[in-house]
C-alpha cells in the first residue's frame, strides 16, 4: 500500500543524524516500528509530508529543515530562573530537565548556566534549527480503523483494564 494523505497508518523504521554529520542522534532500527496517523500531527511535518506516496517495503533518505522538523531556535525561550525553583536539584551545565508547563503538559528545559542565586535554562527543543537528515524504511502501511481515526490513536482508544498502543501508561 502506499502512504496517503490522511487517516493511513504508517509504521517506519528510522535513523536520523543531524544534517552533514554522521552522528546518530536518534534511531528505532532494531526495535519495534514507529506507528503514527498521517495527518494528526504526531510527527514532524517535514518527515510527514515526505513519507507520502512513498510504499511498504520502500527506503529513502529524507532531508527535513529546521523549520519544518523542531523550529529556530528562539531566543526568547532561554530564560533566567530563581536558583530556589531548582532546590534538591544537582545541577549540572547541559543536564536536560523535566517540569510541567503552564498547561500541565510535560516540558523538557536544558541547564545552560547557573550560580549561587541564578539558573539559566533553554526551554527550545535540542534539535531546534538543526536541519535533520532521516534514513527511512516503510515498514507498514495500512488505512485507519474507524476507531484509530476517531481517538487519534493508532490501536484505537484505550480498552478498560489494557493500555492499548501509545497511550502514555506505564
Amino acid at each position: 500500500m502506499t502512504v496517503t494523505n490522511e487517516n493511513c497508518v504508517v509504521g517506519i523504521e528510522y535513523e536520523v543524524k543531524e544534517a552533514g554529520t554522521t552522528q546518530v542522534v536518534d534511531s528505532n532500527k532494531g526495535a519495534a516500528p514507529l506507528e503514527f496517523i498521517i495527518g494528526k500531527g504526531q510527527i514532524i511535518p517535514g518527515l510527514e509530508n515526505a513519507l507520502v506516496g512513498m510504499s511498504q517495503g520502500e527506503s529513502g533518505d529524507i532531508m527535513v529543515s529546521a523549520a519544518d522538523a523542531y523550529g529556530e531556535v528562539n531566543p526568547e525561550a532561554v530564560q533566567t530562573l530563581p536558583i530556589e525553583q531548582f532546590a534538591g536539584v544537582d545541577l549540572v551545565e547541559g543536564m536536560t530537565l523535566y517540569g510541567q508547563g503552564e498547561n500541565g503538559q510535560q516540558v523538557q528545559v536544558v541547564v545552560k548556566s547557573f550560580d549561587d542565586k541564578e539558573v539559566q535554562v533553554d526551554f527550545n527543543h535540542p534539535m531546534a534549527g538543526k536541519d535533520l537528515m532521516f534514513s527511512v524504511t516503510v515498514v507498514s502501511a495500512r488505512e485507519a480503523t474507524a476507531d484509530e481515526i476517531a481517538s487519534g490513536q493508532v490501536g484505537g482508544p484505550a480498552k478498560e483494564g489494557s493500555c492499548g498502543t501509545g497511550c502514555g501508561c506505564h
